[in-house]
């Protein structure tokens, strides 16, 4: 049987990426797709595991052969979901994660109509800011920038077939591991 593909999304510093860890770890027939884009990597982060790192024009030369699901530009660095990856995971019967923003969560909708997408809800812009300013790892003029993409992309949050508010990280990795059994092809 063919798999899934699952995609979360929420603004930076909703929680997405430890739900989906948490998600990932649990999970046994779920894979995770790794992205791609021309963003430096961060301290820790791990070539092909966390993202395939491209610059520029290796990026925009595979959008011109269609090798992405999805791509789009996010403060000033493009990602993408890489095709191939993705459709030999759900060609072996896993379900596929996709850890993306929003605009690429729409695209891929309009792809697949059988992707489940979640949406990680912070419980308020005061608490997102928090917990941005305590990651400390934007300027005061990127946290600004995020602030006001996060108000965008939760308007956006009504096109996603479910929302889950992360106010306490277990009762919400409750909730997305629920929705993801239910939906699960496994």
């Amino acid at each position: 049987m063919k798999g899934r593909l699952f995609v979360i999304s929420g603004p930076s510093g909703c929680g997405k990426s430890t739900i989906s860890s948490m998600l990932l770890k649990k999970a046994q027939h779920l894979k995770l797709s790794v992205s791609a884009t021309t963003r430096k990597p961060r301290e820790n982060e791990i070539e092909g595991e966390h993202y395939y790192f491209l610059t520029k024009d290796n990026f925009e030369k595979l959008i011109s052969q269609n090798a992405f699901y999805e791509y789009a530009k996010v403060f000033e660095n493009y990602y993408g979901t890489p095709v191939e990856p993705v459709k030999m995971m759900l060609e072996q019967g896993y379900d596929v994660l996709l850890e993306i923003d929003v605009q690429g969560a729409l695209q891929i909708k309009n792809i697949d109509e059988s992707a489940v997408l979640i949406f990680i809800m912070p419980p308020s812009l005061d608490v997102l800011k928090q917990r941005l300013i305590s990651r400390n790892s934007e300027s005061d003029e990127q946290l600004s920038i995020r602030l006001n993409e996060a108000a965008t992309e939760i308007d956006k949050a009504v096109y996603y077939d479910f929302i889950v508010i992360n106010d306490k990280l277990e009762e919400c990795f409750d909730k997305v591991y629920e929705i993801y059994t239910r939906q699960s092809c496994s």
